[in-house]
């Protein structure tokens, strides 16, 4: 709604006429209630990174049986444990590890969720998980991994579609944020055991998940329904995904 009455949802954050050429900033966020998704999310985290804790060796040191369970390793998902493709987005090795990734989790996810809507968003997070496991096991299926960052930089994807939609460009605020993550992803990942594949998997993950609520350039993601054609891209982003897994980690079983 607007003083003068309502707008469509498809024009209202339309780029404005004469700005082909010039550069147009995103308009963040666009509220739809408290962000209860991210929020939910942020205390999933935490509350396993406390039991595991409680089952490890200290606030800073987490293990036990719940970790061993949920890991993403690749002999274990070889030998048919899939539920970590998903699990091991809910571990976290360290307290600088889970702080960081849940600061990015709720300054980026609060944004988000406020343009996508809770179920779009929660969609989103869980495709965007599972292409970041699939990277991670691409790139080294014997190396165990954790952590959010997958799912989190499947979120930065999502802003990168909506910023384009919004003002027409790529290279914006969205673009920025991406790039220097990625810089950092790959200038630190042997020093601070980082998962390059998972970042990019997730990040991947994140941007076809975002296209296909889009429903691949017919709507806008932000709005309308993602209709059969966006259920189908969500499912078919998240068995490939699955696929691409299972078919890397063969064998080590």
């Amino acid at each position: 709604m607007t003083p003068v009455g309502p707008r469509c949802p498809d024009h209202a954050y339309a780029r404005p006429a004469g700005t082909v050429g010039q550069r147009v900033r995103m308009s963040m966020p666009r509220t739809r209630g408290a962000p209860v998704v991210t929020w939910g999310l942020v205390a999933a985290n935490v509350l396993v990174y406390l039991v595991t804790v409680a089952q490890g060796a200290g606030i800073d040191r987490p293990g036990g049986k719940l970790f061993v369970d949920w890991i993403l390793f690749g002999p274990f998902v070889a030998d048919g444990d899939w539920w970590r493709l998903l699990t091991a987005a809910f571990l976290h090795g360290n307290l600088v590890h889970i702080g960081f990734n849940m600061f990015a989790l709720y300054w980026l996810g609060t944004a988000v969720e406020s343009f996508l809507g809770p179920v779009r968003y929660l969609a989103l997070y869980l495709v965007s998980g599972l292409a970041g496991s699939a990277g991670a096991l691409v790139v080294d299926p014997k190396e165990p991994t954790v952590g959010a960052s997958g799912a989190i930089f499947g979120i930065m994807g999502a802003l990168l579609i909506i910023e384009y939609q919004q003002t027409g460009q790529l290279a914006g605020q969205a673009m920025s944020l991406i790039a220097v993550n990625l810089i950092f992803t790959f200038a630190f990942a042997s020093t601070a055991n980082i998962s390059y594949g998972g970042h990019v998997g997730g990040l991947i993950g994140g941007i076809a998940a975002s296209l296909a609520l889009a429903r691949f350039g017919r709507g806008h993601v932000a709005y309308g329904r993602p209709g059969i054609v966006g259920l189908m891209g969500l499912l078919g982003i998240a068995a490939a995904s699955v696929a691409i897994s299972y078919w890397k980690v063969r064998g080590y079983a």
